[in-house]
């Protein structure tokens, strides 16, 4: 039996129907991708689905003793709980066990109950072991480290924790109560890309069901198995969200060849009626016209239809040099903070190019951005901008809007040429329609803002566009057409962004900030390179500990106190030359498929074969010293 089936389940406030008639079934191990443009009424079928409210028809079917675990978009987490002592509670039955087990220590020491105590005590322990007795402290410290939590902060009391981080720690409990059923809205909000990482190992690897509302395509790429599209009936896809995009496009094909086969048929019969009606074929023309007739009030066809899209063009107003962006030993931070955020190799960012900043949250991203903008003045080193840029920035917070301005004074901020008329046809491209234009920009939800904010930087006629979190807020259609534009917009882009999607189809570089090494990481290729580049350090990393386990040899050696000083440097230096060489090698075979498939720019084609070259010479020249330890060593 499915873990929870609907019947012709339906919802409505006073006179408005939200949805009508849905009939679902989610099975056991479901993951399953809830989409749609936002309001809808996803959150309202999550909802109704765990009885939270009740539906104005129809019913929902659970099944017996069902566990349920719900994430809130922004949960309203009260406790007085510290973290840990929260997920703690998500152990309730194993803590008791625990208790028991002591008080059965305690009855052993008594002769006249210890072996009624020591029988008790074996049954239990073999329970409590079979759950997990002896694992859950080590499964909450990998469940809070996975989602982005630093071990000084497990004992904070969860009303010292924001608003974020509170929804992180209901889903961290959520994800320890091990459930049958998760049901998630928008769990990767709040995280960075690491943490959403883990979740989407853990989710597919867990083994009960999830249904997740999410506008991260990357993760549902990752996680989902269904797509249940909301438009507000349900259409389902088998597949991830990638397949998702083929069978929705091919089925909105065959649905428009349908409608306009029968369109075609239903004149072509018309006609004949008319024609034949009141001359020799008229007895055919009524039979006709009974069978049509019976077409059009049974079986008649609808138009398929398309949700409103926005209709966004980036158009460069001139070219800017072949030379974008330099920096000259620079480190990025502030003065008075004593110590910079992180440094900057020497970079170079050429004219058609894209580069995606990522790093965790509070890394400095934007910081970077605002010194590259001379907002902030870096802490050491410069930036040099090349000759005829014109840039265009959109900012996370939108700190270029003005609250107390209504959305045509806003577009005339930046377009004063256009009159009241003309503001209106442009602002409806980016969906703001009727009293929309008349509302203050103080009271937009972060979508609207997020809208309003593409339709300024379409104005202003960028040839360098650097994007702060550009898809924060839009729904699935927006980022689908953001996608595009940017993929065929024809200056350079510098992109922070969380959105996996989004820097793979894009991203021609990868900068990474990495708080731990205080720096930024360069790499010259796509998104899913580089992640390969990375399993493959973080596997390098893994195999000197693997290879030394099983060999008997070595451990002697670092059990024996007799091993020199010398040969434990040798020993640490060969295992730091087979990463950086496994690194090096990953590197340089994902430079030898761009090389293979070369872009259109010589610069960067030039730039990738000196990489090359100069990433050969140090690698032969590793390889000489790992050869020469190897030796010492034997």
């Amino acid at each position: 039996m499915p873990l929870i089936t609907t019947k012709d389940l339906g919802k409505s406030y006073g006179p408005n129907d939200i949805f009508s008639s849905l009939n679902l079934s989610i099975p056991h191990t479901a993951r399953i991708a809830l989409v749609g443009a936002n309001g809808v009424g996803k959150t309202t079928l999550l909802r109704l689905l765990l009885g939270l409210e009740e539906p104005s028809s129809g019913e929902v079917l659970r099944s017996r003793g069902l566990r349920a675990g719900y994430l809130p978009q922004e949960a309203q987490f009260i406790s007085r709980h510290s973290l840990w002592d929260e997920c703690l509670t998500a152990f309730a039955g194993l803590l008791e066990q625990q208790k028991e087990m002591a008080r059965l220590e305690a009855a052993m020491s008594d002769p006249g109950q210890a072996e009624a105590a020591l029988q008790a005590y074996g049954r239990l322990q073999e329970a409590f072991e079979r759950q997990g007795g002896y694992t859950y402290e080590t499964r909450i410290r990998q469940t809070l480290s996975g989602l982005g939590f630093a071990p000084e902060d497990f004992n904070r009391p969860l009303d010292q924790l924001s608003g974020g981080q509170r929804t992180r720690a209901l889903l961290a409990r959520l994800l320890l109560s091990d459930p049958d059923l998760l049901l998630l809205d928008e769990p990767t909000n709040h995280l960075d890309i690491a943490a959403v990482e883990w979740l989407e190992t853990y989710l597919k690897e867990w083994g009960g069901a999830v249904l997740f509302v999410s506008h991260d395509r990357y993760f549902m790429d990752q996680v989902a198995r269904t797509i249940w599209e909301m438009t507000p009936t349900i259409e389902v896809y088998h597949g991830n969200y990638s397949a998702y995009l083929i069978q929705r496009s091919e089925r909105y094909q065959r649905r428009l060849e349908e409608y306009q086969a029968q369109a075609a048929f239903i004149e072509k019969e018309e006609e004949y009626i008319r024609r034949n009606i009141a001359g020799q074929n008229t007895r055919q023309a009524q039979g006709r016209r009974k069978r049509l007739e019976r077409l059009l009030e049974e079986a008649r066809l609808s138009p398929p239809t398309q949700s409103r899209r926005l209709h966004l063009r980036l158009e460069p107003a001139g070219r800017s040099g072949d030379l974008v962006l330099r920096t000259l030993g620079l480190s990025v931070g502030y003065a008075d903070e004593g110590r910079p955020l992180f440094s900057v190799p020497d970079l170079t960012l050429v004219r058609g190019e894209c580069a995606a900043v990522i790093g965790p949250n509070g890394a400095g991203k934007t910081t970077f951005l605002k010194t590259l903008l001379e907002q902030v003045p870096p802490y050491a080193g410069e930036v040099v901008l090349g000759a005829g840029l014109q840039i265009g920035y959109f900012s996370q917070a939108h700190e270029g809007l003005h609250p107390e301005l209504d959305l045509i004074q806003e577009i005339q901020s930046v377009a004063p040429e256009l009159r009241p008329g003309p503001a209106r046809e442009y602002l409806a491209k980016f969906l703001f329609t009727g009293d929309d234009v008349f509302k203050p920009v103080s009271v937009l939800s972060g979508g609207e803002r997020g809208r309003l904010a593409l339709a300024k930087l379409a104005r202003r006629g960028a040839n360098l566009l650097l994007l702060d979190e550009p898809t924060n807020h839009l729904d699935l259609p927006a980022q689908e057409v953001l996608q595009a534009v940017l993929a065929g917009y024809h200056g350079t882009i510098l992109l922070v962004s969380h959105d996996r999607y989004l820097i793979d189809a894009l991203a021609t570089q990868i900068w990474e900030v990495e708080p731990e090494q205080s720096a930024l990481r360069i790499f010259e290729g796509t998104y899913s390179e580089y992640h390969s580049l990375k399993e493959a350090e973080a596997s390098a990393r893994s195999q000197p500990a693997e290879s030394e386990a099983p060999a008997p040899g070595r451990s002697r050696a670092r059990a024996n106190p007799s091993v020199s000083n010398e040969e434990r440097r040798r020993r640490s230096r060969l295992r730091e030359l087979e990463e950086r060489i496994a690194g090096l090698e990953a590197q340089m075979s994902a430079l030898s498929r761009q090389l293979e498939n070369p872009p259109d720019n010589p610069a960067k084609v030039q730039r990738l074969g000196s990489d090359y070259v100069r990433m050969q010479g140090e690698l032969e020249q590793l390889l000489a010293e790992w050869e020469e330890l190897q030796r010492t060593l034997e």
